[in-house]
Order: C-alpha cells, then sequence, then structure tokens
C-alpha cells in the first residue's frame, strides 16, 4: 500500500474524533490497522466542558474534573432539589481529555497525527484532500458539518442552544460545592428560553453559564449582562475575579445529518447527528456511537448501522417543533420535565434508554395543547 493510505481517517480531532480513535486503541481486533487522525488545531487550550451523568464509572472516570450526586432546578418562582441518585453528574476539561487522548495514541506507530486542514474529501476514490497533501483511505469517519446544514431553504427544525460561561473565584464562600444547578430562569432574556446553568467546583470557584435555547444567536456584551446580573442577583457578590472564558453554540436540530453517510464515510460528532437534539448533550451518546461502530466494523457492517432509535428521533422533533413554535414555552416544559418526573425516569429517557412506561410518563408530564398540535404536525 502507498505510504499516504490509511485502514481509517478521522477528521478533527473533537470528541468524536478522539474517542473513536481511542476505542480503536483499546480493541486488539485493529490493532493492525492504520489510522491517521486530521486536524488543524492542537488543541492545547481548554475550550470547553464536558459533562454528563452515569450511573457507573467508565473508562474516562479518572478525568473528571468534579462530580456531584445533588442538582437544583429554580423555576421563576419555584425551587426542585434533585436527588440524582443512582446517577452521578460529572464534568470534565477539554484540555484535559485532549492531553489523555494524545498520550495514549502518539506512542502507538499505527497513529499518525496530521496538523493539517481537509479541503474536501472523495466519496468515488475516498480520498481525503487537505492545504498540503492526499490521502487514501478504506473509510473515512468525517466531523466536518455538511454544507446543506447552512441552506436556510432546508426543511429541518433547529434551535441553537448557545451560550457565554464564566468561571469565577470569589473572595467568600457563596457556592454550595454539592449541588450543581441544571437551569435557573429566575434571570431571563424576555420571553425566550434562558436560563443559568451553574457548576459550583469549591464554596469560592464555579462555572456560570448564561444560555439560550432559541433560533437565533446575540451578541457577545448581552451574555456579559446576564451573567453580570446573575452574579449580582442571584449570587449577591460583586467581588469575583473571571479566571477562564467559554463560549458555545450547539445545533439542537432535526436535520438528517444520517443521510450523508455512505458504504466509506461515515459522519460523525455534531456532523453525524450525534449531540441530542432536545438537550444539546452528545458525551455518553459519542460513546455509545462509538462502541457501536466498532461493533459494526467487526462484524463487516456499514459503520453506520443501527447508531439511531427511531423512536427517540420522533420525541426529539416534537419537543423541538414546540420550542420552535413557542419558544416561551421553555420553562414551563423544564419545569414539568424536572419536577413531575423521577430521575431515573428522566435520564432513562434522556440516555435513549427509558421503556414504553417510562415514554409514557414523560408524555404525561409534558401533556399540553402545545404537545398535542406539535405531535400531530410531527405525524
Amino acid at each position: 500500500m502507498p505510504a499516504k493510505h490509511f485502514d481509517y481517517i478521522i477528521i478533527g480531532n473533537g470528541l468524536a474524533g478522539l474517542q473513536l480513535a481511542l476505542a480503536f486503541a483499546e480493541d486488539s481486533f485493529f490493532h493492525d490497522k492504520k489510522v491517521a487522525l486530521i486536524d488543524p488545531d492542537k488543541k492545547q487550550v481548554n475550550d470547553k466542558n464536558l459533562s454528563f451523568w452515569e450511573k457507573t464509572p467508565t473508562k474516562f472516570n479518572h478525568l473528571v474534573y468534579k462530580s456531584w450526586k445533588k442538582a437544583l432546578f429554580y423555576g421563576n418562582q419555584s425551587k426542585k432539589e434533585l436527588n440524582l441518585t443512582p446517577y452521578t453528574y460529572k464534568s470534565i476539561k477539554s484540555l484535559d481529555f485532549y492531553t489523555h487522548a494524545f498520550n495514549v495514541l502518539k506512542p502507538k506507530s499505527n497513529f499518525q497525527f496530521i496538523l493539517d486542514e481537509v479541503i474536501s474529501v472523495d466519496s468515488d476514490k475516498i480520498s481525503v484532500n487537505t492545504r498540503n497533501e492526499s490521502y487514501t483511505a478504506s473509510h473515512v469517519f468525517d466531523s466536518r458539518i455538511p454544507d446543506d446544514f447552512f441552506n436556510k431553504n432546508n426543511k429541518a427544525i433547529s434551535i441553537v442552544q448557545h451560550f457565554k460561561g464564566w468561571t469565577i473565584k470569589t473572595d467568600k464562600a457563596i457556592f454550595n460545592p454539592e449541588a450543581i444547578t441544571m437551569m435557573d430562569f429566575r434571570l431571563k432574556d424576555g420571553n425566550q428560553t434562558t436560563f443559568t446553568y451553574v457548576l459550583p467546583y469549591s464554596e469560592t470557584e464555579a462555572l456560570i453559564e448564561f444560555t439560550y435555547f432559541t433560533k437565533d444567536v446575540v451578541e457577545d456584551a448581552v451574555y456579559d449582562s446576564f451573567l453580570k446580573g446573575y452574579i449580582s442577583e442571584q449570587l449577591n457578590t460583586s467581588n469575583y475575579i473571571i479566571t477562564e472564558i467559554e463560549n458555545g453554540q450547539i445545533p439542537m436540530t432535526n436535520f438528517p445529518f444520517e443521510k450523508y453517510n455512505t458504504k466509506h464515510i461515515t459522519k460523525i460528532g455534531t456532523a453525524g447527528g450525534w449531540v441530542k437534539g432536545s438537550t444539546g448533550y452528545s458525551f455518553k451518546h459519542t460513546e455509545r456511537k462509538v462502541s457501536q461502530i466498532l461493533k459494526n466494523l467487526k462484524s463487516n457492517q456499514k459503520p453506520s448501522k443501527n447508531l439511531f432509535t427511531s423512536k427517540y428521533k420522533f420525541y426529539d422533533k416534537v419537543f423541538l417543533k414546540v420550542l420552535s413554535d413557542s419558544n416561551e414555552k421553555g420553562e414551563w416544559i423544564f419545569s414539568q420535565f424536572y419536577t413531575k418526573n423521577s430521575i431515573q425516569t428522566m435520564f432513562s429517557f434522556l440516555d435513549e434508554e427509558s421503556s414504553f412506561t417510562e415514554d409514557l410518563k414523560i408524555m404525561m408530564s409534558l401533556f399540553s395543547w402545545s404537545f398535542i398540535k406539535a405531535f400531530f404536525k410531527t405525524l
């Protein structure tokens, strides 16, 4: 084989690409496979926090920066304390994840990191063209979002989860490090679905994010205004320093990313529709989909086979339809969800592992005219 040929090429060293590469490295079935990872970024910055919940520790548990067994939900005039048992909510610094992946993969002779930008992928020749070179592969895993997604004429329902977060340190103890604030609707931007999310690392340090679930993004100064307002009005302090800043835009959509999978090219991560449409969470979903891809490859099946369950795609579409048509109902939706269901039911549902009985409980808690209309429109 030519030196520029690989068994697998992974485009993008993000969460999906690196989880996939690590899974290849851990499975003896793939130890003789040549794998290239192509990305123009060295991934040397902590650009995000990877948060998730799970019942039992997994292979990434040693990377967890902080974990919590309790959570808080605030409506405009209500408060709900949530005992997360049997789950634990966890957060990993992205830089810790990148560093771990590089430390595991770079010493392995069958893995090659290529610092370059991918310009195009030829699905017929199964070739990847970068700014400086061309490579061929038996299969390509591509994390680039299809251009069609950005076409305003596509018929998909799309909400953007966009946010800005500050990690702050205060001069006095004001945080409860034992409980995250999952959603706090006490400070909102008009009638839109907006809330504050808080991860307390200690009594004097926390990540505070002001988040939107809306169709349009806002200017950077708008996030700053609400972050300042939350710290002042809800935390009752003005004495703090900002140690880290995080920005993000996560598509919450029913766009058919899976249609861009072919025999020799599999879209992964956000580009593969691996972000949960109704929540924006992706860490555990990525882990499960990577596991399925390896199972498919080992049984000589198309890598993208059985990556999605139709009923959950339908549920997500109904939820997105309600938020799209009636964005002001976000607080009511999440209040019902968090106050009318058990943690086990909620997380099983969001993990796409729920029984029909649990599905029914969720549906009953959200029963409203908006959901009835969205249900039939989706059908």
